[in-house]
């Protein structure tokens, strides 16, 4: 299946989506794993389209065998991630229940404004997500908040040289998590600025460790 754009309708709001599905053969009924991508600010917008040349999606679109399905939402322009949490997760359940996906295999992922939304998101539903990957992510204003993500898998990635935001904001979110009796996993890239992309996301390793992932039955 291609890498598709959507709208989608909910309590007065639209907002527009990238969709991806991997193919499963003649078992069509068969629920499959999916990573929800949050985009950073560059990306904001009415035209899902443009979240092709960033970030998880662009390497989908580059990749036929990406064995995940992939919900990459479009945050309107001039918003956050924060101002639309209903609308998000009102799309993912909307995803689950018509295309599938298995709801203990929820991933969530995101770069920059999306990695601090990947943050918020999880931190406030932990329930949702059996892991949380937050690239380049700037802290959270309250980072206790992150405690309640102490028994969710995390693995946290940010460049040593970025000067968009500094590592030290990944740092602050690890040490507070692991305070609060969470074992997150942390890597720091050795002279990486701000984008990630291409060493976070087309890393098998990443995805050989989501796979692993997965919520109390």
């Amino acid at each position: 299946m291609s890498l598709n754009s959507h709208q989608y309708a909910y309590g007065g709001a639209r907002i527009g989506y990238l969709l991806y599905s991997p193919g499963n053969g003649d078992d069509t009924r068969r629920k499959q794993p999916l990573i929800l991508f949050l985009h950073g600010a560059s990306d904001r917008g009415s035209d899902p389209e443009l979240l092709k040349q960033h970030g998880l999606p662009k390497i989908v679109m580059n990749n036929p065998d990406f064995p995940f399905m992939m919900l990459a939402p479009q945050c309107p322009e001039g918003e956050w991630w924060i101002h639309d949490e209903r609308l998000v997760l009102a799309l993912l359940d909307h995803v689950i229940m018509h295309y599938l996906a298995d709801e203990k295999r929820i991933y969530l992922t995101g770069c920059s404004m999306g990695g601090y939304g990947a943050w918020m998101l999880a931190a406030a539903h932990p329930e949702r997500f059996a892991a949380v990957v937050p690239v380049s992510a700037p802290a959270l204003h309250q980072p206790e908040q992150v405690c309640s993500l102490k028994n969710t898998p995390i693995w946290a990635f940010h460049g040593s040289a970025d000067t968009v935001v500094p590592a030290e904001q990944t740092i602050i979110m690890i040490q507070t998590l692991r305070a609060c009796g969470g074992t997150p996993e942390a890597s720091y890239v050795s002279g990486a600025g701000h984008e990630l992309t291409t060493t976070v996301y087309e890393d098998p390793k990443l995805f050989a460790w989501l796979r692993k992932q997965t919520l109390p039955k």
